[in-house]
């Protein structure tokens, strides 16, 4: 039985974030969102849901510290940036996502806020891998300013929680796809491949599709998070993933099987920060967390593109 807890998740209006708060809205907890100006919400609520929708700038100390007032627990899943553009801008990337990061643990401690659950990120901290699949333990030596920052942002929540009490979990994600992914930023391969073959685009691959990546389908990712929330084990840093490499060709393929038809494919000149391989060990979040993947590449590339049809026919977008 889960005792409800309040929990504000700065980011829950976002692909990730909302996930993560109707995982947590099914065990009961109340909500308060954070989001940014005008970021509406991404469904209806319903009468038993919970939910207190707020904005606000995360630089802004202000806004805060009233997000956290009367929490029990926070998720940090807010990035004001993205891997592949981080290094254009180092200085904006420290300020906009380290710095708030420390106001926003200051905040915590100041309302005595007990419990913090952090998004980084299991495709950049760790660079180009020693040795595959990789492990919680292998090293960190990111390659891009946006690990570089998450694994900064890390070591700070490890060091509050030694200070201060504030109990972390840090959940390394691999590369998330599925419903609500944004296709506007080009967030994620999934999701641009998907929605430029439902267009009937040509698909533009970065290098000659050996490229392998570690696909994890969201409900899952939210199930970890929600799992995360209650652990009361002694480690802190998980990786989650599906644990298996699937290349952008093999993607491809997939994706031909799903839509029964071959793909306009377009290979391009392969860019410097595509580290080669990134496959996730993710025993310890099996063994700690009691946490599976449970969705396996076919049904959730099937359910996003059902997702994206309903969408661009107009569709609910929840």
């Amino acid at each position: 039985m889960t005792t409800p807890m309040r929990c504000t998740v700065f980011g829950g209006g976002g692909f990730i974030g909302s996930a993560i708060v109707d995982r947590l809205l099914r065990d009961g907890h109340a909500i308060r969102v954070f989001e940014r100006p005008r970021v509406e919400p991404f469904r209806q609520f319903g009468p038993g849901e919970v939910v207190e929708w707020t904005t606000g700038d995360l630089m802004n100390m202000h806004d805060v510290a009233a997000a956290v007032d009367g929490a029990d627990a926070v998720f940090h899943l807010v990035s004001t940036t993205l891997p592949k553009g981080s290094n254009d801008d180092p200085v904006y990337d420290v300020q906009t996502n380290l710095v708030a990061s420390l106001h926003l643990l200051d905040a915590m401690r100041a309302a005595r806020v007990g419990r913090m659950v952090f998004i980084s990120s299991g495709g950049t901290v760790y660079g180009t891998p020693a040795y595959v699949p990789v492990d919680e333990a292998h090293p960190t030596e990111p390659e891009v300013s946006y690990g570089i920052v998450k694994l900064a942002i890390e070591k700070y929540l490890l060091m509050y929680q030694r200070l201060h009490g504030i109990r972390t979990t840090i959940l390394r994600v691999a590369n998330p796809y599925g419903e609500r992914q944004r296709i506007e930023t080009a967030q994620g391969a999934v999701g641009v491949f998907l929605h430029r073959a439902l267009a009937g685009l040509p698909i533009e691959v970065w290098g000659d599709g050996s490229v392998a990546r570690d696909f994890i389908y969201i409900g899952d990712v939210a199930e970890a998070f929600a799992l995360a929330l209650r652990y009361e084990g002694p480690e802190s840093v998980f990786n989650i993933s599906s644990g298996e490499g699937t290349t952008l060709n093999a993607l491809l393929g997939q994706l031909e099987a799903l839509l029964g038809r071959p793909l306009d494919r377009r290979y391009l000149p392969g860019r410097a920060i595509d580290v080669p391989i990134n496959i996730l060990d993710n025993g310890r979040a099996r063994r700690e967390l009691g946490w599976n993947p449970r969705t396996d590449l076919a049904t959730g590339l099937a359910r996003t593109a059902e997702w994206m049809q309903r969408s661009a026919a107009g569709g609910a977008a929840g």
